[in-house]
């Protein structure tokens, strides 16, 4: 075996927990089908989906104070279709978007030989967008949709699959207990299409946020492939300087790939300085490392402008979707009992959750009212004033 099919084995070896959790669920998902034959029926979550739409659609509109879009559509995705998806939600520009389906779509496969050509045809591709990769990748069965260019993604993989493996493993009678799993079932699917309703009116936010993630993977590209241009002896000395796990001068490809995963400033500048670096105008790069790698202090400095772009955007568009989901749902039935039923807690509880966006959104709408989505949505903040909601209500008043 070469060292590209262990780098793409070492893949799933991360994804191993993740692979083994699908295939338990189909596993139990055709167990609980058996058992619950003939006795309850979940509706389909095609025919929930479509009966929710206008009542949702109404009270996101009501609460946000913006119309969502008249041809907001649905697309209900199995495990392979939505794995494949997951490689649209990561921008790159367009050289880059043919080879980022390529890897999803092997990586949804467990295409090992794929995914070795892959390297060799773009080792420095392949170092940035397997993170995403496997950080999407592994979420897919705790996330239940997400939005994309005026469709709505429901996770059919789960959202049809859990509820019979919840009632089943509840036990007889399943007729009596059926009521409120299919109530939880039904707020899972409601919570789903408000956020992506949500998402749908923020599309000044979402070109800000494609356009600045664009240019952090153009940054992390270039700075993958300086690595790679690197010399032997140079990677050496930087991964002894870094203090690395040492890696077999055999596996040179693995050595490089290793210092790009350190020096990545998506984790040497956070780990480094912490969070406060999204709040930062320039970073000072440690000597020795400048020495060997003269380019990298340009590239940190080109990547903190689009980072924290990135940063405001994606997480106001959270946060704005996290405190609406939570006040449209406060008093519904089936939604707490989709907290009760499948997350094992409590309304209380999940409104204690706090998150920079969410906490923004809520001091921002305590001032300004019913106004504040627009306004947020029309001029964003920054990553400052994320911190400082006050400093962005001062702004608007300006």
């Amino acid at each position: 075996m070469g060292e590209f099919e262990e780098f793409a084995e070492a893949l799933f070896g991360q994804l191993s927990v993740e692979i083994n959790e699908e295939k338990e669920i189909i596993k139990l998902a055709g167990k609980a089908k058996e058992d619950l034959s003939g006795k309850v029926n979940f509706k389909k979550i095609e025919k929930v989906a479509y009966e929710l739409l206008p009542e949702f659609r109404h009270k996101v509109e009501d609460l946000l104070g913006v119309k969502c879009a008249d041809n907001i559509k649905f697309e209900f995705l199995e495990l392979d279709a939505l794995k494949k998806f997951k490689g649209s939600k990561v921008f790159a520009e367009t050289d880059a978007k043919m080879f980022v389906e390529e890897l999803f779509a092997a990586v949804g496969k467990e295409d090992l030989k794929k995914i070795a050509g892959l390297m060799r045809q773009d080792a420095g591709k392949y170092l940035v967008y397997s993170t995403y990769a496997i950080q999407y990748i592994s979420k897919i069965t705790t996330t239940y949709g997400d939005y994309l260019d005026g469709v709505i993604y429901l996770n059919k993989f789960i959202l049809s699959r859990y509820p019979q493996i919840i009632l089943q493993k509840q036990g007889e009678p399943y007729d009596l207990r059926f009521e409120s799993v299919n109530s939880g079932y039904l707020g899972a699917i409601k919570m789903t299409i408000i956020e992506g309703l949500i998402h749908s009116v923020q599309e000044n936010l979402q070109q800000i946020n494609k356009r600045a993630a664009t240019e952090v993977n153009r940054i992390n590209e270039e700075l993958a492939n300086i690595i790679l241009s690197l010399d032997i002896e140079t990677v050496n000395k930087l991964s002894e300087y870094c203090q690395l796990q040492p890696v077999p001068d055999d596996l040179p490809f693995a050595k490089k790939a290793n210092l790009f995963f350190f020096l990545n400033p998506d984790h040497f500048l956070i780990e480094q300085i912490g969070p406060d670096v999204m709040t930062f105008t320039h970073v000072k790069i440690d000597p020795k490392i400048d020495e060997l790698i003269p380019q990298l202090s340009d590239i940190y400095k080109g990547w903190l402008a689009p980072i924290q772009l990135h940063h405001a955007a994606f997480t106001t568009m959270e946060g704005i979707a996290e405190f609406a989901t939570e006040n449209v749902l406060k008093g519904d039935d089936d939604f707490q009992n989709y907290l009760t039923t499948y997350m094992g807690t409590d309304f209380s509880s999940y409104q204690k959750r706090n998150s920079e966006g969410k906490d923004f959104t809520k001091a921002v709408f305590e001032k300004l009212g019913k106004g504040t989505f627009k306004k947020i949505m029309e001029t964003p903040p920054n990553t400052r004033e994320l911190k400082d909601p006050q400093s962005y209500i001062n702004k608007l008043s300006r």
